[in-house]
C-alpha cells in the first residue's frame, strides 16, 4: 500500500508576501506534496486556515506520515488539534519538521525544549554534510548538499541529543548546526530537517526532495510486536510458598 503522506503548510507567507508567492505560487505545501506524488506517494495537503487546521480526525487517521512547515503563526495552531496529532505520533505516525517548524507547538511540546536557536537572514552559504552514511535517510546521497543561499541557523539549537544525528551544517558565516535529527517518540518517528526558508526555493532542489522521500519512507509506521500495558495477571501460576 501506498505511504499516505499529509503535508501541513501555514500558508500564510505564500498570500501575504510577493517574494514568497513568486517561489511558491501554490504554496509550499502543494510544492513539497507533488514532488513526494511523483515518487510514489499517496500525498493530501493541510493548511492552518482550514476547518480544523485541516487536521481532522479522520485526516490524522488515514496519515502515514505527517510533514510540518510553520513561521509566522505558530501561536495560532489551537491546543487541541496540537495535541490530536501528538497522539497520532504516539500512536505511530511520522513526523517530518522542516527550518522553522522547530518552533512550533507540536515539535516543541515532543521535545520538551524550547528548541530556540540562532540565526541570520544572509543569503549564506550552507553545506549540509551526511554524518551518518548508512542511515537509510541518506540514500542516494554524496557526502554533502550544497546550497549556494540559506537561512543561516546556528547552534546551540536547544533539543534533546537526537538518537540518530544524521546531518551537520556548515555556513559561510562560520556556524556549524545540527540539521538532521531523528528521535522516537512512543511508536512514532521524528525528523527535523533545517534547510528550507520561504524566500529561496530550496524545496524546489531534487536533493533536498530526496531527503524529504527518503524521510518519509524511513518515518512511516512499520508492524512491530503489540504494546501491552497496565495491570495484568501472572503469565506462571503463582501457589503460595
Amino acid at each position: 500500500m501506498d505511504i499516505r503522506v499529509t503535508v501541513w503548510n501555514e500558508y500564510r507567507h505564500e498570500r501575504s508576501h510577493e517574494s514568497v508567492r513568486a517561489i511558491y505560487p501554490q504554496g509550499i505545501h502543494n510544492t513539497l506534496a507533488t514532488a513526494l506524488g511523483e515518487k510514489g506517494f499517496a500525498t493530501r495537503t493541510a493548511t492552518l486556515d482550514e476547518t480544523e487546521h485541516g487536521l481532522s480526525e479522520d485526516v490524522l487517521a488515514n496519515t502515514d506520515v505527517l510533514i510540518w512547515w510553520g513561521h509566522m503563526a505558530h501561536g495560532e495552531v489551537r491546543d487541541e488539534i496540537v495535541e490530536r496529532v501528538k497522539k497520532r505520533v504516539l500512536d505511530g505516525m511520522g513526523l517530518i519538521v522542516l527550518h522553522s517548524g522547530h518552533f512550533s507547538k507540536i515539535f516543541r511540546s515532543l521535545m520538551g525544549t524550547t528548541c530556540d536557536l540562532k540565526w541570520r537572514e544572509a543569503n549564506d552559504h550552507e553545506r549540509i554534510w551526511v554524518v551518518a552514511p548508512g542511515h537509510p535517510i541518506t540514500e542516494g546521497l554524496g557526502e554533502y548538499i550544497e546550497l549556494e543561499h540559506e537561512e543561516m541557523y546556528g547552534e546551540h539549537f536547544d533539543i534533546p541529543a537526537p538518537e540518530t544525528l544524521v546531518f551537520v551544517s556548515w555556513f559561510s558565516g562560520g556556524e556549524i548546526f545540527r540539521s538532521g535529527c531523528c528521535y522516537t517518540r512512543g511508536r512514532g518517528k521524528i525528523f527535523y530537517f533545517r534547510p528550507g526558508h520561504e524566500t529561496i526555493p530550496t524545496y524546489h532542489n531534487p536533493t533536498i526532495q530526496k531527503v524529504i522521500a527518503n524521510a518519509v519512507r524511513w518515518a512511516a509506521p512499520t508492524e512491530g510486536a503489540q504494546r501491552v500495558f497496565g495491570n495484568r495477571p501472572p503469565l506462571e501460576p503463582q501457589g503460595s510458598k
